[in-house]
């Protein structure tokens, strides 16, 4: 099992399109992944679900703890960092 804190820096935070673009890179892998608002680790959603994602209101520098779990959860978790560290391709 991997385990991150990362911050959520573009402006516009997890909102529909950068969400899209998590639930579809969380889908391509085998892995089971989870996130979670860092001050409210009892609430976590499924990386693979768009509802799920868009309801931890993920604004601009909200810190979220991406757990990952299964056969590639390295990549998997590589693939998820580097995505939120390039602010989803947005800027």
């Amino acid at each position: 099992m991997q385990k991150r804190t990362v911050t959520i820096t573009n402006r516009l935070g997890l909102h529909a399109r950068a969400a899209a673009k998590l639930v579809k890179l969380a889908a391509s892998h085998k892995s089971r992944v989870t996130l979670a608002r860092a001050e409210a680790l009892q609430h976590t959603a499924d990386a693979k679900s768009i509802f799920s994602v868009l309801l931890l209101a993920a604004t601009q520098n909200t810190l979220i703890e991406i757990t990952v779990e299964g056969p590639d959860e390295e990549l998997a978790m590589d693939a998820l960092c580097r995505l939120i560290a390039e602010k989803f391709g947005e800027e």
